[in-house]
């Protein structure tokens, strides 16, 4: 969770009644916006090349399922969305780590939750309000991507925020559990093993971030996904997995953590 707080008092211990912490919902909801958008973007890609046949036509069971496609789309990143853009607007607008001593990890969570919880919001309403046009378009994946394509350059300065957090995590050693934090704190007296390993992360997502606007071109271009749109595809799967199960985990680890530094 970052650098381990001392209380004013006594050693050890956290006010945690001060400091509400649900960073760890906010990771789980990242990883499976993440892992969700690869297999968004991989699954309209097939049905887009269904899309140029005849099997394709109003009424058949290849339209209705690309129906279903959609909308069950429209709902997953409805509900992601919502989990990340409320948590993050929290946690930017009040700090709440700040109090127990954590008040870079406002930033390190609460900024990059909320940008991604906004794009999963607007992805969410567009598929919900405007799913028709997608499912008349010649290629539903080429539409998709030209609508995308606006917000390139954010995502550009996205990930290159998130390099910045890497950055700052390795120098100054930002993501090291204490020793009072079950499984992750084992590893304590190693602060680079986890240090390097969410900066890893970080870069995984920020080249991902970094690749989308030319992989949007691409796809408007050739009218299919590219080895680029593959490559960032794979990073972004294997984060948001990394991601969901670290926050998986850390229900139990930061509720030992909790218990421990009580």
């Amino acid at each position: 969770m970052g650098t381990f707080f001392t209380g004013e008092s006594t050693p050890g211990l956290i006010d945690w009644s001060s400091m509400p912490t649900y960073n760890t919902i906010m990771a789980v909801a990242a990883g499976a916006t993440l892992f969700a958008l690869v297999l968004f973007v991989r699954g309209l890609a097939k049905r887009s090349a269904l899309s140029r046949t005849e099997a394709f036509a109003e009424g058949t069971e290849e339209r209705r399922e690309l129906a279903a496609f959609l909308d069950g789309y429209a709902v997953a990143f409805g509900v992601f969305g919502l989990i990340l853009f409320t948590t993050g607007l929290h946690m930017i607008l009040t700090w709440p780590l700040a109090e127990g001593g954590f008040p870079f990890d406002n930033i390190v969570f609460g900024e990059t939750c909320v940008p991604l919880g906004a794009l999963a919001l607007g992805l969410s309403i567009y598929l919900w309000r405007r799913r028709d046009s997608v499912l008349e378009a010649p290629n539903p994946l080429v539409h998709l991507a030209r609508v995308a394509s606006p917000v390139g350059f954010f995502t550009i300065l996205l990930g290159l925020a998130l390099i910045g957090i890497a950055l700052a995590g390795l120098v100054y050693q930002l993501f090291a559990a204490p020793p009072q934090e079950p499984i992750s704190g084992a590893f304590s007296n190693m602060p680079m093993l986890e240090n390097g390993a969410l900066a890893v992360l970080f870069c995984l997502v920020a080249f991902g971030a970094i690749c989308f606007p030319f992989i949007t071109k691409q796809i408007r271009d050739t009218g299919t996904l590219t080895p680029l749109a593959t490559a960032a595809g794979w990073c972004l799967a294997i984060a948001g997995i990394a991601w969901g199960l670290f926050g998986a985990m850390n229900f139990y680890t930061h509720i030992g953590l909790i218990v421990n530094t009580m």
